[in-house]
C-alpha cells in the first residue's frame, strides 16, 4: 500500500522563513523545512493499480503556472483545542481552478470524493491537547507573516513514509503546469 497525496512545493528561500517560524508553541511537532508543502489533495493509502490509475489522470490535468503568498497564519481546532498551526495561502481563482481539477481527477481513478474543504495552507507544527489560549500568543506575534510572492509551474505527487521523527515525503512525479 502507498500512503500518497497531492501537492505544491515551496522554493527553498521561502521554507527557511517559514522554518524561522519554528519556535515558541510548548509540545510542538515542527514539520521540517523540507517537508513544507501546501495539499491539494490527500489521498491516503491505495494499491500500486490505484495509484497508477491516479498517476494516468494526473497527467491530464491542465493549468498554467500559478502566483502564491503566505500571508499570515491561522489554526486547526476543535473543542478549544489546536491540532494544527499554519500559513496562509493567498492566491487567486487559477489556484482553486487546479485544486478541481486535481480533484476531479482523483474521482475518476476511482476515489470517492474528499469530505474536507479546501483551505489552502501550509502546516507549521502539530499540536496535541494544546488549548487555543496557549497558541493566541504566538499567532499574534506571527500574525503578520508574509512570504512571497513565488511562481509555482508544477504540482507533485508524493509517496509519505511514516516514521517516529515524523513524515518522510517522496516525490514519484511532477505534472507541469504550461504557460
Amino acid at each position: 500500500m502507498l500512503r500518497l497525496f497531492v501537492a505544491l512545493e515551496l522554493p527553498y528561500e521561502v521554507r527557511q522563513r517559514v522554518a524561522m517560524l519554528s519556535a515558541g508553541l510548548p509540545e510542538a511537532r515542527w514539520v521540517a523545512p523540507e517537508s513544507l508543502h501546501i495539499t491539494l489533495r490527500f489521498i491516503g493509502e491505495v494499491d500500486e493499480h490505484v495509484a497508477e490509475d491516479i498517476d494516468a489522470e494526473l497527467i491530464g490535468v491542465r493549468g498554467r503556472p500559478i502566483t502564491i503568498s503566505l500571508d499570515g497564519l491561522g489554526c486547526f481546532e476543535s473543542r478549544d483545542r489546536v491540532r494544527a498551526v499554519w500559513a496562509r495561502v493567498a492566491a487567486g481563482e487559477e489556484l482553486n481552478h487546479l485544486q478541481r481539477s486535481i480533484e476531479n481527477a482523483v474521482r475518476r481513478a476511482g476515489l470517492a470524493p474528499d469530505s474536507h474543504k479546501f483551505v489552502p495552507h501550509v502546516t507549521l507544527t502539530r499540536l496535541r491537547r494544546v488549548s487555543v489560549d496557549v497558541v493566541a500568543p504566538y499567532l499574534a506575534h506571527n500574525g503578520d507573516f508574509r512570504a512571497g510572492p513565488f511562481e509555482v509551474r508544477h504540482f507533485t505527487l508524493f509517496r509519505s513514509h511514516m516514521g517516529h521523527g515524523g513524515s518522510h515525503y517522496e516525490a514519484l512525479a511532477q505534472y507541469d503546469l504550461l504557460a
